[in-house]
């Protein structure tokens, strides 16, 4: 950040200088524990860690969100997602909103990492925007007209009183683990209905299918999960910024799966990056065994992630087929239902490429293990078939014969030996020289005949 006379830049400045100075210090403490091996050591450094991300907890604290945002922003992205993390909860939605586009989108993404535990917020429509509104209380319901009620592993009391109050009744989140349709897709007699999908979180170090359920119930949309995810975060952004956005809970449901399939396609994008890595590695012609390793690692990680993405795809389409049955959707929700459709079948066309990609990439992998292997069982069987003439030889000197032998030449026992131990290592030397000279001759052999049998 340049100097500047302006007071209050100069003081973001200063502020920007000790946040990167903390995240320097962390990260030096992160590469010693790395080196360290004493236990001891590493519980000390760990502990000196927690303490710098505590003072970057203390001093993001103190910062406006304007400032926080400005900060963020001058930051790389390694610091600005480990600063980002250091951020409460309550006020991350509202960072968004200050950040550049390119950097909101990151952040958005990245945010799958953190959970926010027991939460329940409300929404209704201010001046045509989404607004959130926290709620801690049942009394505090009865001032408010929502169009959406979102919950975050909310405890049994909780969904029984927000039930309670709307007249729903609402499902553990942790149960929703039903894979057939009329489980999934159904409708109550008092008019409710059920919709219960899996929402695509990708953390980076493990990826995961979220279960939600969702509830529209006289025009309300309701939200229940255990994880806060991309998707929504994304969701509640773009309809808190853009007047019209959305007007009705079942424009929230559509906006949340586009999302949804939005964030998946970002994954694919990711999968489709690493697998350009694995790839380059694998067409290295010296694979050794940890690489191979690493590589399987990587392509295993791939697999998974790509395969969870086809499942929520699907997962998607059945959702809106359910919904476009159920005759619930306006002409424009129809049209925009459709949208996300033709999405999702642009999807199933990347992960089905990748599917491919990664059996090639699978193959070639093991294929190299195979060579290793094949090489050093073609080194252990050259070392067997020198010391077989040795070995046959040894058995003679052995025996008393020999010793009569050397005693009828008239040269001594120890002279006899040291002819026979030398002649042996001749012997075994001849048949290793035999065998390397062999084989690039019948290496060369066999590529001119892979070259007389393309010319004709």
């Amino acid at each position: 950040m340049p100097p500047t006379d302006n007071p209050d830049l100069t003081e973001l400045g200063a502020h920007l200088e000790q946040v990167q100075h903390l995240l320097s210090r962390h990260r030096l403490v992160a590469a010693m524990v790395n080196r360290q091996e004493s236990p001891k050591r590493k519980l000390v450094d760990t502990l000196v860690q927690r303490e710098n991300l505590g003072q970057l907890a203390n001093l993001l604290k103190g910062l406006d969100d304007a400032d926080l945002a400005r900060i963020l922003e001058a930051l790389p992205p390694d610091d600005r997602l480990l600063a980002w993390e250091q951020i409460r909860p309550d006020r991350l939605d509202r960072i968004l909103v200050l950040l550049l586009d390119d950097i909101r989108e990151e952040l958005v993404n990245a945010s799958g990492q953190r959970s926010r535990k027991a939460s329940i917020a409300a929404f209704d429509l201010h001046e045509g925007r989404l607004r959130q509104l926290k709620i801690t209380s049942k009394a505090e319901l009865a001032s408010i007209k929502p169009i959406w009620v979102d919950l975050v592993s909310p405890s049994a009391e909780a969904r029984h009183w927000v039930g309670e109050h709307f007249g729903v009744e609402l499902p553990d989140p942790a149960s929703l683990t039903d894979l057939e349709a009329s489980a999934r897709f159904f409708v109550e007699d008092n008019g409710e209905i059920h919709v219960h999908s899996d929402f695509l979180l990708d953390t980076g170090e493990e990826t995961q299918s979220v279960p939600v359920a969702f509830i529209l119930y006289q025009d309300i949309l309701f939200s229940v999960r255990t994880e806060e995810l991309p998707a929504f975060r994304l969701q509640r952004l773009r309809a808190s910024t853009q007047p019209g956005y959305v007007n009705e809970g079942k424009d929230v449901l559509l906006d949340l799966y586009a999302a949804d399939a939005e964030y998946s396609a970002d994954s694919l994008e990711d999968v489709y990056r690493d697998l350009e890595s694995i790839g380059e590695r694998v067409l290295d012609p010296n694979v050794t065994d940890d690489a191979a390793a690493r590589i399987l690692s990587g392509i295993a990680r791939a697999e998974d992630l790509n395969g969870r993405i086809r499942r929520d795809v699907l997962d998607t389409r059945r959702a809106l087929s359910f919904l476009s049955r159920s005759k619930l959707l306006s002409a424009p929700q129809e049209e925009e239902m459709r949208q996300i459709l033709r999405d999702i079948e642009s999807l199933d066309a990347h992960t089905t490429f990748l599917f491919g990609k990664i059996n090639f990439l699978m193959d070639a992998t093991v294929g190299f293990i195979n060579i290793n292997q094949n090489k050093r069982v073609s080194k252990l069987t050259a070392v067997g078939i020198v010391f077989v003439p040795v070995n046959i030889l040894a058995g003679i000197g052995g025996m008393s014969e020999f010793s009569a032998m050397a005693a009828n030449l008239n040269i001594g026992l120890p002279l006899a030996y040291a002819i026979f131990v030398i002649g042996s290592a001749l012997i075994g030397w001849g048949t290793y020289a035999t065998l390397m000279r062999s084989g690039p001759r019948r290496g060369r052999r066999l590529a001119e005949a892979d070259g007389e049998g393309a010319s004709s």
